[in-house]
């Protein structure tokens, strides 16, 4: 801290008690913090306790996960930031991945799909602001939790101020946070906010002190040294207080400017999607807030968005069922009681563990059950629940500095069934209803009773006979004196979607669940029934209206000329294909709302046409139900819309589905090649190239050694990928068994063979990250030389959660070995992985895309290697030849794609299922093999037979080329005895959706002779 601002009026106050605090913990001055209050650095972005200003507007930073280094295609990153945008949010937090930065010491590497400028310019493009968290921890289910395979050579306690630890740091920290300082909004990006670290909360005993202000305040400087001006905001993975920007211990200046928290109160129980366990549900994260940030918005910088799955696990479809639109609609409003105003949700877009990207705990795809499938699409309900929620908040400025009641059974219903926080900011309030039993099931009929401006304090519904109704596992959001651009909701029980006031007319549009009665309230007279079945009462000036939602939608025109309110009374389910979208980046003052299907884009007033852009997937209608009373004419996607004005004023068409020819090629039909991948079983190999495995001590200084030389990968530099290694010995015709023990991370398979001779394999479950195995041996010659090959699949790097358990530094590779009979040293190994390690070849796809397997140390696994490299033979591919004894077979293929441009066309490539349906655990009596999929270079699946659970493997556009021809490589594993098989593999059409933008391909290294190459 450089220096504390003057403060004045209630603020001085609050930094009087903070300072009485301190003082009375005996704290010295220069050992207390008052309330956020550094050195002002840029004046664009600021806050105070409700919430953040940007450009001195306050708003809600309603956020949605995504990580760019998940979708390796930059033109693609419109796409979802439109759809981000689409959803009613205005921001996006991303991770950054130092691990694929600077897969060397020093090498700091940020180019092609690794350079994050495209992300920034989408972001701008798109009208989305940022939160930056470049760690260097991040977790984030990636390889090494963000750590690069190296840092495992370093001595000192990872995530600690052990100095080594901190130099490792230093080169990425520069760099990255150089990068995100050109992209802060004070140079005309769109970053606002940065955070240092992430979930540093949690430490073993010995990790003193904890928190460690000397640690967190350098990663603080790191990032101001390198040019860092705006917020810094914490993630603690739960609301422990953590750096929080006030005095809670003697010695700890390191704090943040704005402290938030994660939560993600369900887990990750998809095997049990529909059980919510007592309790679960938060009820006291508010006065947590108040007691360690009071003078902060309250930010919760990861809440629960979905689910991770594990390998074995039931699936993301099941994981869906678990964070569902319900989910949503309990635990966000719940937040939203407490007054959240910086909410990020984790994940919006998951995308895909392409390349070895992911930690051993998942597989490839990180679907995460988000709002946006893993191949983009948005048709998933908890998306739409979304909008309907975020929407609200963008056009009710009311909630930002509501103050928060405390939570009652008894003050707002004639129910203790259920429970009300309200929330009153000047006039308006708030009402967030839930159920007192979170997670019952059951459906609750109630009346509301409030306060009004003008009727005084009255139980609603009004009108006789009728009442609410809470549906089991929902939440609703009431509102009272509700401003709409000058005229007054005096209340609505009905949940608000959007409103916005036009030169003719104001909009409302609310909703309700499947068979709710609602009633609204409206200061002003004169009711025109357009639409539907409404009842009403005209009283004191006042229009009531009261209606069920089933039924069709409903709409009525209330007030007098140039002042006209109509309100659109939809079911929730109808409401999700309404779309509220702003003509600027950051500014609502000009929206249009319409009702559109799909995916709406962009919508911009030009004249007296309105120029919509967007997504359909089936001939649909349109309406547009807000808009300057000058729009007569409607475009969507360029093509004139023929529309006709309702009695609303609303214009109305048909937009027909265009007919487009979509085929792609059977794999099973196409001519494959094929090559021996694992030639190190032949008799006449050379392994003069190989890294011999010298070190007499390991640099990992979590696991001595247990043999007499490091057989770890990291301390020879590989990280990724498929390892291999060769053991030779000379018999004495005595030995009779091989011992092995084997780590490679969850569901790692590794297999053993004496010369050619396939000895066994460790077939690998869900849940093993190491396995063992005696094999026999053979009669051996006295006198012969020996060698055994072992092949250890990486499965990527644990994360380092927890710190001081360094379990980022578990080892990958042979653990401890035995020949019977014989002492350890008698053996001699050597070891590979990806070609050079450290010092990868392929730049365009990064250091951890490649393995140790010989087709990708020679690079077959890139375009043009079909017809350029050597010793292909002709095969009828991985499905009808396959390989005819355990080892590693690679086959490839060429295939053209010629789809229609204008679509967006999710495409998968499908494994049959037989051998994997059920497949958890040991696998018992399913055949074990292990497939990698190369898609024009890109390795975009690994598929693990006997363990799952995924099959299907989505590829993008961008890696695909849609209308080109692709080069498809598969690496078969066998680890059982006898020939193995794929079962089937096919190229699937996921979807055909007409829209989307324009995706350029990209553009990777293709196939040339390696030199040095093995």
């Amino acid at each position: 801290m450089k220096g504390i601002l003057k403060l004045s009026g209630a603020l001085a106050l609050s930094c009087l008690a903070v300072e009485t605090a301190a003082r009375a913990l005996a704290l010295q001055p220069d050992q207390w913090i008052a309330p956020y209050k550094r050195e002002v650095l840029q004046d664009i972005v600021t806050w105070d306790e409700h919430s953040i200003f940007v450009h001195g507007q306050r708003i809600f930073l309603y956020s949605g996960e995504v990580h760019p280094f998940r979708l390796p295609v930059p033109s693609l990153y419109l796409d979802i930031f439109q759809k981000i945008k689409a959803l009613g949010y205005n921001g996006v937090s991303f991770y950054v991945d130092w691990a694929l930065l600077e897969g060397k010491p020093g090498e700091y590497r940020e180019e092609g799909v690794f350079d994050l400028q495209p992300f920034f310019d989408a972001a701008n493009e798109a009208g989305i602001y940022l939160i930056a968290r470049p760690g260097p921890y991040i977790n984030a289910e990636a390889s090494g939790g963000g750590f690069p395979g190296w840092i495992q050579r370093v001595n000192g306690t990872l995530r600690t101020r052990a100095p080594d630890f901190l130099a490792a740091t230093d080169n990425y920290m520069k760099n990255v946070g150089k990068k995100i300082a050109s992209g802060q909004i004070t140079n005309g990006g769109p970053i606002i906010l940065v955070q240092p670290e992430n979930e540093y909360t949690q430490a073993t005993s010995a990790i003193k002190p904890f928190p460690d202000p000397d640690y967190f305040q350098y990663v603080e400087d790191q990032l101001r040294d390198a040019g860092i001006v705006v917020p810094l905001i914490s993630n603690d993975a739960s609301p422990k207080g953590h750096n929080a920007p006030i005095a809670s211990a003697p010695g700890y200046p390191a704090v943040v400017d704005i402290y938030g928290h994660d939560g993600y109160p369900l887990g990750f129980d998809c095997a049990n999607p529909t059980v919510w366990p007592n309790g679960a549900l938060p009820t006291n994260w508010h006065d947590l807030h108040l007691k360690q940030s009071p003078n902060t918005p309250y930010s919760i910088v990861e809440f629960q968005g979905g689910s991770f799955d594990p390998w074995g696990g039931p699936g993301f479809d099941k994981c869906g069922v678990l964070v569902n639109a319900e989910f949503e609609r309990v635990f966000y409003k719940n937040l939203y009681s407490f007054g959240v105003t910086i909410l990020n949700l984790y994940m919006t877009y998951g995308g895909t563990n392409w390349g070895n990207l992911g930690h051993p705990g998942g597989y490839t795809s990180y679907d995460y059950s988000s709002q946006i499938g893993e191949d983009r699409r948005v048709d998933r309900e908890k998306y739409s629940e979304q909008k309907l929620q975020a929407n609200f908040f963008k056009v009710t400025p009311a909630y930002l500095t509501a103050s928060r009641g405390n939570a009652s059974t008894t003050a707002w219903t004639n129910t203790q069934a259920l429970t009300v926080t309200p929330a009153t900011s000047n006039t308006t309030s708030f009402y967030f209803v839930r159920h007192s039993t979170y997670n019952t099931l059951d459906s609750t009929s109630y009346k509301l009773n409030i306060p009004t401006s003008a009727f005084g304090n009255i139980t609603v519904p009004q009108v006789n006979g009728t009442a609410l109704t809470l549906n089991g596992r929902d939440s609703k959001v009431h509102v009272s004196n509700y401003d709409l651009g000058g005229s007054t909701v005096v209340y609505s029980t009905a949940e608000i979607f959007t409103w916005h006031k036009y030169d003719d007319k104001t909009v409302l549009v609310v909703y309700g669940g499947p068979g709710e009665t609602h009633e609204l309230a409206l200061a002003a007279t004169g009711l025109e029934i357009l639409e539907g079945d409404v009842k009403s009462i005209a009283t004191r000036g006042h229009t009531v209206l009261n209606f069920n939602v089933d039924g069709g939608r409903k709409v009525a025109k209330v007030g007098a000329e140039s002042n006209f309110i109509h309100v659109y009374m939809v079911s929730r389910n109808e409401a999700y294909n309404y779309w509220a979208v702003d003509q600027a980046p950051h500014d609502n003052s000009e929206a249009i709302i319409l009702k559109a299907g799909y995916l709406t884009r962009t919508a911009k007033v030009s004249g007296d046409t309105l120029a919509v852009t967007g997504d359909l997937n089936a001939t649909t209608p349109i309406e547009v139900i807000g808009a300057p009373s000058s729009v007569k004419k409607l475009t969507f996607n360029g093509k004139d819309v023929d529309v006709t004005a309702s009695n609303a004023g609303a214009l109305g068409g048909t937009i027909e589905l265009p007919k487009a020819d979509i085929k792609v090629p059977k794999l099973n039909e196409l001519e494959w090649k094929y090559i021996d991948t694992l030639p190190e079983l032949q008799a006449d190999y050379d392994d003069s190239k190989w890294k011999v495995a010298d070190l007499n001590k390991t640099y990992n200084s979590l696991r001595p050694l247990t043999t007499p030389v490091s057989l770890y990968s990291s301390d020879y530099g590989f990280h990724t990928g498929t390892l291999l290694y060769r053991g030779t010995f000379t018999a004495t015709g005595n030995e009779t068994t091989f011992y092995a023990w084997t780590q490679g991370g969850s569901a790692f398979g590794s297999s053993i063979w004496l010369g050619s001779q396939f000895l066994g394999s460790w077939r690998g479950y869900d849940a093993a990250t190491n396995g063992n195995a005696t094999v026999t041996l053979p009669t051996l010659t006295a006198g012969k030389t020996y060698t055994i090959t072992i092949a250890v699949d990486n499965q990527g790097l644990d994360e380092n959660w927890t710190i001081g358990t360094e379990t980022g530094k578990n080892p990958r590779g042979i653990l401890n070995y035995q020949l019977a009979g014989r002492a350890q040293s008698d053996v001699s190994w050597k070891l590979t992985g990806n070609l050079g390690g450290e010092d990868y070849v392929d730049m365009s796809r990064g250091p951890l895309n490649e393995g140790g397997l010989f087709a990708e140390r020679n690079g077959l696994h890139q375009p043009g290697a079909l017809s350029a490299a050597a010793g292909w033979k002709p095969s009828k591919g991985p499905v009808t030849d396959g390989i005819a004894a355990p080892g590693i077979g690679f086959f490839a293929t060429e295939f053209a794609l010629d789809l229609p441009a204008g679509w967006d066309i999710p495409i998968s490539f499908t494994f049959a299922n037989g051998t994997s349906e059920g497949a958890t655990g040991a696998g018992s009596g399913v055949r074990a093999y292990r497939v990698q999929l190369y898609v024009n270079g890109w390795q975009y699946g690994k598929f693990v037979s006997n363990v799952g659970p995924q099959t299907s493997f989505p590829v993008p556009e961008g890696i695909l080329d849609y209308r080109g021809t692709n080069y498809l490589a598969v690496s078969l594993w066998g680890l059982d005895a006898g020939a193995t098989r794929i079962e089937g593999l096919e190229l699937a059409v996921d979807a055909k959706v007409w829209g989307g933008l324009e995706v350029d391909v990209v553009q990777g290294q293709k196939y040339e002779a390696r030199e040095g190459a093995y």
